[in-house]
């Protein structure tokens, strides 16, 4: 007798027959969620945790993906005052413009341009501070060309107008270390001007 196209190897006929036998026996339906497992276990993408891509995390992006977006940033830090793009930006963490803007949201929690943009809205506070420069200047100076979409983005995020930040009275206090002047004066979304202590 020739075998048919789904032979069984004799060695492996005993635990295949329990197998079928076992699923006639079950009800039809999804599996119980009690001998589900959870969908990460034993599971990762094609590729992932080898040699090649590095290791491999549970959020799915490997450390190679997080050094390139860190590259991609450390550039929006460098460069905020050019006119960047998504595209050059995805150039430099050699992804796909769509798949860099995914993993720029998943590893920081914000889009490439909120970011570029809160950069921008950072050094302008501070060249509104020194109130030597027009409001339309330091929008050119750190890189935006629209002065409308630069006023409306700096009153989201600082919570006041540009031209009522650069009014209002900035003394000098005591020196404060770098680190903890840019962790007070980051702007926060929808936070509103923080007290004066």
């Amino acid at each position: 007798m020739r075998p048919g196209p789904f032979a069984v190897p004799a060695p492996f006929a005993p635990a295949v027959r329990a197998r079928t036998d076992s699923r006639r026996t079950r009800p039809p339906g999804p599996v119980p969620t009690a001998h589900r497992p959870p969908p990460t276990v034993g599971r990762r993408p094609f590729g992932a945790g080898s040699a090649v891509s590095g290791p491999w995390h549970p959020d799915g992006m490997s450390m190679e993906d997080l050094v390139r977006l860190r590259r991609a940033r450390d550039r929006m830090d460098r460069e905020y005052a050019e006119p960047l793009d998504v595209s050059a930006l995805a150039r430099t963490a050699l992804m796909s413009p769509g798949h860099f803007q995914r993993s720029f949201r998943a590893a920081y929690g914000e889009t490439p341009y909120g970011y570029l943009m809160t950069r921008r809205i950072e050094r302008a506070k501070a060249l509104l501070r020194r109130g030597d420069l027009t409001v339309t200047e330091v929008c050119m100076a750190v890189g935006c060309t629209s002065l409308g979409s630069f006023s409306s983005r700096f009153t989201e995020l600082v919570g006041e107008t540009p031209s009522a930040y650069r009014a209002r009275s900035h003394e000098q206090g005591a020196p404060i270390p770098a680190c903890v002047a840019k962790m007070y004066t980051r702007p926060v979304r929808g936070a509103g001007p923080r007290p004066v202590a």
